[in-house]
């Protein structure tokens, strides 16, 4: 686990404020950001690296944080924050949303938007910075709880804010459990999301829908090893019609077939690193890719690499 620490005490007061907005932007992304007293401005941030995700805690005099359109660059990776103030309120506002979070809520942010974000008097935030790829895999339009005060006083958001909490006290010498660790918060945030999932959040489907979606996305990602996994086979298990299954995928950015392939994309990917020993074409079989050039062009297409880049990658990471 790589650890980074940082402290306005060891800058000259001059320079507090440029070496502030380094330190921002390279623990989340470049920001523009207003002090209230450039002059006595303090703050202290420490950061944890666990493989994909990082977990940072800051504390800071007032001020103000902003991300504008110029500031994002095409090629600027797609991210989320997940905001947790300690100390007091924070104001937050995006997509046409302005909203307060007080200490015992959390707020998600979607790092490749604009938005405004502050607090008018000294504060302490814990803030989880996770790849909206990564999110994405297991939960559908995190957008839809963007810009929002989610109360973290119960429940799985409740234990997502405790998990954080804990993982902040680790030390370097648990670096060995770093990515697993990593990979089984953004398990929970996306758990602790999914729980607020209502007929509002839903769109235009109705609760009904909603729930045969879910319950369809559930079968699948039972099954992935399973080689009846199809379209019939989902309805089937379902007890609804192979056209209504079709419809229920048509309310997303995805047909079941394409649902199907990325969820086996993904959980290849993940054995190829959890299991060294396993040959690749052995891995590709198991989720159902019976041509292992075509499992290689699948798997970079979806993540950027060829599984063996991926193999190797996990291996000098581990």
């Amino acid at each position: 686990m790589e650890i980074a620490v940082y402290s306005t005490a060891s800058t000259a007061a001059a320079q507090r404020a440029a070496e502030w907005s380094r330190v921002i932007a390279d623990t989340y992304f470049p920001l523009q950001l207003t002090y209230r007293d450039p002059g006595s401005f303090s703050g202290e941030l420490e950061r944890r690296q666990m493989g994909q995700v990082s977990l940072s805690r800051l504390a800071t005099a007032p001020m103000q944080y902003e991300r504008h359109a110029r500031d994002i660059a095409h090629n600027n990776p797609e991210e989320y924050l997940v905001t947790v103030p300690r100390r007091g309120p924070v104001d937050f506002s995006q997509m046409g949303r302005e909203v307060r979070c007080a200490p015992g809520g959390l707020i998600l942010e979607r790092g490749d938007e604009p938005y405004r974000f502050s607090y008018t008097q000294p504060n302490e935030l814990c803030v989880l910075k996770v790849s909206r790829p990564m999110l994405l895999e297991r939960l559908r339009d995190p957008d839809r709880f963007c810009a929002q005060a989610i109360d973290a006083r119960s429940g799985l958001s409740a234990l997502l804010v405790s998990m954080m909490g804990h993982l902040q006290a680790l030390s370097a010498a648990e670096s060995h459990a770093a990515n697993v660790l990593g990979r089984q918060i953004v398990e929970v945030l996306a758990l602790a999301l999914d729980e607020r999932s209502g007929p509002e959040d839903a769109g235009a489907m109705s609760a009904v829908r909603a729930g045969h979606l879910r319950r369809a996305e559930r079968v699948i990602r039972q099954n992935l090893s399973n080689p009846a996994l199809s379209p019939e086979f989902v309805a089937g298990q379902c007890g609804i019609s192979k056209r209504y299954l079709h419809e229920l995928f048509g309310d997303t950015d995805k047909t079941v077939a394409q649902f199907i392939r990325e969820e086996r994309l993904i959980v290849a990917r993940n054995e190829i690193a959890a299991s060294q020993g396993l040959a690749l074409a052995e891995i590709a079989y198991r989720y159902g890719f019976s041509d292992q050039a075509q499992f290689s062009r699948l798997f970079k297409a979806q993540f950027g690499m060829t599984p063996s880049d991926w193999r190797r990658r996990a291996r000098s990471a581990g």
